[in-house]
């Protein structure tokens, strides 16, 4: 299941993005891929400690943190810091699927990758190719979303970016360990607090209904998380 969030950046977060990431630090993407993940995956992508993807990292990590939805899709445990990302001149990801397990010793933070996000930095309009490929169980799902748009999808998928022929596609990437590990669970969680949502909209604060329909959701949760 994917899970896109429009408008998690605003047009002037995204305008302020792009200016600053003009002054980072980029380096061959390659050095931070595994070692089969390593021949397919030709891009740039920001140091890690650099000062400016610390920065803009962080405010995405606020942005997470205020939205319901992200909050209802991921029920979050652990978030690996975003990552910026730039693909040109016919660069690709060839299809890969995410480590299990991520390791950053230095921040001593041990992370198990249940799903993965995109945050689109560049419009559709300004590259051509630099589509991001999930394969599902009804084939692979292509998404190329405005800039400040973020699509969430599970990190055991195989997926791909394909080359980029024009344009630069610019994004920022980040993994998550959820409390609840299995996708088909957290998908029912998400479409059960979804409906809730949806549902309680003019409604009376002590509406019975809603209230079974709360105490099913939370109880769920409670059997099927590992925190």
């Amino acid at each position: 299941m994917l899970i896109v969030i429009e408008n998690l950046l605003t047009r002037n977060d995204v305008d302020a993005f792009r200016e600053r990431l003009g002054q980072a630090e980029w380096v061959d993407g390659a050095q931070s891929a595994g070692s089969r993940s390593v021949a397919v995956k030709q891009n740039l992508q920001v140091e890690r400690n650099c000062p400016i993807g610390v920065e803009l990292g962080n405010t995405i990590l606020r942005r997470l943190g205020d939205s319901p939805t992200f909050a209802s899709a991921a029920l979050a445990e652990k978030i690996w810091p975003p990552v910026f990302n730039l693909y040109q001149d016919g660069g690709h990801y060839g299809t890969h699927v995410d480590s299990a397990l991520m390791r950053w010793p230095e921040a001593n933070l041990t992370l198990r990758s249940d799903m993965s996000a995109t945050i689109f930095l560049s419009d559709p309009d300004e590259y051509e190719g630099g589509e991001l490929l999930v394969e599902g169980q009804y084939g692979a799902q292509a998404v190329k979303l405005a800039a400040g748009d973020m699509v969430l999808y599970p990190s055991s998928s195989l997926h791909q970016v394909t080359p980029v022929t024009s344009g630069q596609r610019i994004c920022a990437i980040l993994w998550l360990q959820s409390a609840v590990a299995d996708n088909t669970r957290r998908e029912m969680l998400f479409e059960l607090d979804q409906s809730i949502q949806a549902l309680s909209f003019g409604r009376t604060v002590d509406d019975p209904d809603i209230d079974r329909l709360i105490h099913v959701y939370h109880n769920l949760v409670r059997h099927w998380a590992v925190v």
